[in-house]
């Protein structure tokens, strides 16, 4: 083939590269001035479009092209003599400056001769500038074979390929997927992989009732840290409550769900609430004495106890008693709420089970006790019911049956403080009175006392605390103090003198920051123990819970 034709197609080529869509993308130089954008546009007229170049002849620029070939042709080998004609040739050509038209001169390379590397030139952020050729220097690169970046002829340097994902895919193992090696192992030694593994014994029982066995929401509890934190010893707010009644068997002082504060002085029931300080009286109008308050779990309604054996349900929005119910011999010292159900116990030693919903309200009796019951709690699912009495006694019920679960007689005194753990369930904490004086730690599971306190004074009340793993006692005498122990060490945290005489009735705060008390003194304190998240005080209300004059004029009217 001739150099003519050879010439001919070259320009032929150089015209056809030069008019192609992509080729005009390829090119280096642009030609006029740069067109201008609007910051942060989002049109298409910003996106600065290379112009037309023109070619003459041989003469074009170098691209990225030029150089691949170039560089192939000078590494490639130098083949044997053939007689086959040559197919194709490449040509550098460059372009010299000069002031008159000159005629440009093609120099063809050989594989000895150096290739003249073009100056850098200044790429611009345009869309077309991604599209540019890349400078020579990339493509003869002095760096070491090491550390040249590998081939990525097949996959992506930058983000693993599907082939990747999937081998590290079929390497996890999934929790939830069945070992065919251990289900064939456990076949050939006769294991039953259905059913519960080390259990030697039978499950538990399921009440019948399907919303108890639903798991319900715990206020989350946090174990106490080494950093004290400062427990006032003075009452945020002190309230006058005369003719309370200074017995131990009693227990007419509660808290409700919304804030309100029962308490029973002598043949009247007044509600303080907390929030704003008001006081407000039921139209209790009985002659018999108060033996007991109770709220209902949703704070709409207060069961009263008397010392007839008379057990009322009052609701408290409309100030009117819906019931009364009978049947118990002794005065109702106690009462304690599950959902619709009011359980209470008298001085004969008997306890009552009322659903207050029905006519016939009596569901169950319990008789285990020899003497007055003075301590009646629920546990938060309403599965188990402990109940104290002045027998020293304490019992756990289960509420399917009406015989005891556990009987224990590790108590020296009367059995008033009782308390069920919240963040574990199966935990009672009890008190005795003031032949004991001492605080036990029950298991409900097993009946096993697990821990024991020595307060040295008499134990009348017991609340876990729901912000710490803590608890806080009531005593009378001789101290007639408060106590907060640190459950997991069993230390005592502090002691806060409290009244002048015993703590007969203490309550705690729907939101267990509070600890109410009261006692012969005829006070009514007000202590924060469990402080978590600094909210404002008690009440806005500094008047006293009533003056007694009014209170005297109100025991007269009545009688």
């Amino acid at each position: 083939m001739s150099s003519t034709a050879l010439g001919s197609n070259r320009e032929r080529s150089a015209k056809g590269r030069s008019s192609s869509p992509i080729r005009k993308y390829l090119s280096t130089v642009t030609t006029g001035p740069a067109s201008s954008k609007k910051a942060l546009s989002s049109t298409d007229n910003n996106i600065i479009q290379p112009a037309e170049k023109k070619e003459t002849g041989n003469t074009r620029q170098k691209t990225f092209h030029d150089f691949y070939y170039s560089k192939r042709k000078q590494n490639a080998p130098v083949p044997a003599a053939s007689s086959h004609p040559v197919l194709f040739s490449i040509d550098k050509t460059i372009t010299k400056p000069a002031t008159a038209p000159t005629t440009p001169t093609t120099i063809t390379p050989s594989p000895s001769s150096s290739v003249m590397k073009p100056p850098p030139f200044k790429r611009s952020h345009s869309a077309s500038s991604k599209l540019d050729t890349v400078n020579e220097r990339w493509l003869t690169s002095s760096l070491p074979p090491s550390k040249k970046l590998r081939n990525s002829e097949h996959y992506d340097r930058f983000t693993p390929t599907i082939t990747d994902m999937a081998s590290v895919q079929f390497a996890m193992k999934n929790k939830n997927e069945s070992n065919p090696l251990s289900e064939e192992i456990a076949k050939a030694v006769g294991i039953d992989t259905s059913k519960r593994i080390l259990s030697y014994t039978p499950p538990p029982p399921i009440s019948k009732n399907i919303t108890k066995n639903v798991p319900k929401d715990i206020l989350k509890t946090h174990t106490s840290t080494k950093s004290k934190r400062h427990i006032l010893s003075t009452p945020e707010k002190i309230l006058d409550a005369p003719y309370i009644a200074d017995d131990y068997y009693l227990n007419v002082l509660d808290w409700s769900k919304h804030n309100v504060v029962a308490v029973a002085l002598d043949k009247a029931i007044y509600l303080w609430n907390a929030n704003n300080g008001t006081i407000r009286a039921l139209n209790y109008e009985d002659d018999d004495p108060v033996a007991s308050v109770s709220w209902s779990g949703d704070g709409a309604y207060l069961c009263v106890g008397t010392t007839t054996g008379d057990t009322q349900i009052w609701d408290v929005e409309s100030n009117t008693r819906l019931r009364s119910m009978r049947g118990q011999k002794g005065r109702i010292g106690v009462a304690a709420w599950d959902k619709h159900m009011v359980s209470t116990g008298s001085g004969d030693g008997s306890i009552f089970n009322h659903d207050v919903r029905i006519k016939n309200h009596l569901v169950r009796e319990l008789y285990n006790h020899e003497e007055e019951v003075c301590g009646l709690k629920w546990r938060w699912d309403g599965q188990l019911l402990a109940s104290g009495g002045n027998d020293n006694i304490v019992n756990i019920w289960d509420a399917r049956t009406t015989t005891p679960k556990h009987t224990r007689r590790k108590h020296m005194g009367a059995v008033k403080a009782l308390a069920w753990c919240p963040w574990t369930h199966n935990m009672l904490a009890t008190g005795g009175g003031r032949d004991d004086k001492k605080i036990h730690f029950w298991d409900s599971t097993s009946g096993s006392c697990l821990k024991t306190l020595s307060p040295g004074s008499q134990v009348t009340s017991l609340h876990w605390s729901q912000h710490y793993k803590e608890i806080v006692s009531t005593h009378g005498l001789p101290h007639n103090q408060i106590t907060v122990w640190d459950y997991t060490s069993l230390k005592k945290i502090i002691d806060i003198p409290a009244h002048d005489t015993r703590i007969l009735h203490s309550a705690l705060s729907p939101d267990g920051q509070v600890l109410a008390t009261a006692a012969a003194d005829e006070n009514l304190k007000f202590w924060r123990i469990f402080d978590s998240d600094g909210k404002a005080r008690l009440g806005s209300d500094n008047r006293s819970l009533i003056e007694r004059k009014e209170m005297k004029r109100s025991n007269t009217a009545l009688r």
